[in-house]
């Protein structure tokens, strides 16, 4: 038998769902991101804890934990969800882990975590900015999208707010592989000055009684000034690049 293809009534193409179906899973999300960031604050209200405290705490937790590098790339990998800054963590990696296996877990962690917020920009985005549009945002969003790797790579060197960036990086739908490659070459000075700090700082200051490794120490400085001084040559880039336009 021939089977018979079924319309509806009166033909035409079917209903459009209404905005709260196609939205469901986007608004469901963000359910469970504001249960989730409020009850981290609650409890660390509770717990008396500010981020430096939860810092230490977590901090002495992985250094008398033989998983501990497993669970500060669980934590690093989960901190943009609940806005935890990324500096004390990287900090962190330093006192605990030493320069070597501090640099390698907080390149791993950091990336992680940068790849995490993009995506969950990635799906509450889309193409929400045109790229044809005449205002700033839009000339902006189209500059993210056809210059990727520089753009975000100078935005990494002129100190921009990490999870800022990731976030609208995803909300923006910039290509993922020209934004990890510049995100890690881009957070390389910083996050090693961090962590050179850290360790020269030891797990001894977890005790509260810092014994400091002058020789770290002044390599994680030199590289803090290498940082600012790339973040100062990019910004007059930038605003070099600014006055051409505004000129044309």
């Amino acid at each position: 038998m021939e089977e018979v293809e079924t319309k509806k009534p009166g033909g035409g193409p079917p209903p459009r769902k209404s905005f709260l179906v196609r939205r469901g899973q986007k608004f469901a999300a963000l359910f469970f991101w504001v249960v989730l960031l409020g009850g981290y604050q609650i409890y660390a209200w509770r717990a008396g804890l500010n981020p430096i405290g939860a810092a230490r705490e977590l901090a002495d937790f992985m250094a008398t934990n033989p998983l501990g590098w497993l669970i500060f790339l669980a934590v690093y990998a989960a901190r943009p969800l609940v806005l935890f800054p990324a500096t004390l963590l990287t900090l962190a990696a330093g006192f605990v882990f030493g320069p070597v296996l501090g640099v390698m877990l907080t390149i791993v962690g950091a990336n992680t975590s940068a790849m995490v917020a993009y995506y969950v920009g990635r799906f509450f985005g889309g193409e929400v900015i045109e790229d044809d549009g005449e205002g700033f945002i839009a000339r902006y969003t189209k500059r993210l999208r056809e210059n990727s790797f520089e753009t975000v790579l100078v935005m990494r060197f002129i100190f921009l707010p990490f999870d800022l960036v990731n976030y609208t990086a995803g909300f923006l739908q910039i290509r993922p592989l020209p934004f990890l490659l510049a995100t890690a070459l881009g957070s390389l000075p910083a996050t090693l000055s961090f962590v050179l700090f850290g360790a020269s700082v030891g797990r001894e200051a977890l005790a509260g009684s810092p014994d400091l490794d002058l020789r770290i120490l002044a390599a994680a400085a030199a590289l803090f000034v290498t940082s600012l001084a790339l973040s100062r040559y990019f910004k007059h880039r930038e605003r070099k690049r600014d006055a051409k336009k505004g000129e044309t």
